[in-house]
């Protein structure tokens, strides 16, 4: 007597549910929360005007972290990108030069942050303008262009409130052939002068101007 041992494979109507849930409707939904993630943490700006240079240059596409606030406040020397105070559709880009509660003072070519001069390798030449001292109020940050000559930023009378803060600058993406990280540079206020080191490398499609 011969057996024939034949697998057989049995097929309900619920397998079909089954394997469209997990070929097609898994495969989305987490397409779907990485487009969500990616969102809420990054954001990608084309840059209009000469304000940043020479550090970030006019038609430059840059990467903005949002993240990069969620749990620690902006610092000084950082680039930031933010809604401008004075026109709620324009967003811009500067550079943070003094904190919440600090004095900032502008004379004979010199930043002073809480009464010590600002060394700052990153400007394209020094401010030719004063601007008298004051304390930087609460919950808003004093910005400079680094091309300080050609940029509208606190020296014309506003500050930034931190709601305003899309995020820190983060990588130029195109065009390809200036693809690189965006320095930022730390402010330790010392008794005779605010000193700059390079920190660790550090993303809606609005315009920056300058």
């Amino acid at each position: 007597m011969e057996y024939n041992n034949k697998r057989l494979t049995v097929s309900t109507n619920c397998d079909k549910p089954m394997r469209f849930f997990r070929d097609i409707v898994a495969p989305l939904l987490v397409a779907l929360a990485i487009a969500a993630l990616f969102q809420v943490t990054v954001a990608s700006f084309k840059v209009y005007g000469s304000s940043m240079l020479p550090n970030v240059e006019p038609g430059e596409f840059i990467m903005v972290t949002k993240a990069a606030y969620f749990f620690s406040p902006p610092e000084r020397g950082e680039i930031i990108v933010f809604g401008s105070p004075r026109n709620p559709n324009s967003d811009l880009i500067k550079r943070i030069i003094a904190l919440p509660g600090d004095t900032i003072e502008i004379k004979d070519g010199t930043v002073f942050v809480n009464d010590a001069p600002l060394v700052e390798p990153y400007i394209l030449d020094p401010p030719r303008y004063a601007y008298p001292r004051q304390e930087v109020t609460a919950d808003h940050y004093f910005v400079l262009g680094d091309n300080r000559n050609n940029s509208t930023d606190s020296h014309k009378g506003w500050t930034v409130p931190r709601q305003n803060i899309v995020g820190k600058a983060w990588i130029t993406y195109w065009p390809p052939r200036e693809w690189r990280t965006i320095e930022h540079y730390s402010q330790h206020a010392t008794k005779h002068a605010v000193e700059v080191s390079k920190p660790s490398l550090t993303m809606k499609m609005p315009c920056l101007t300058k």
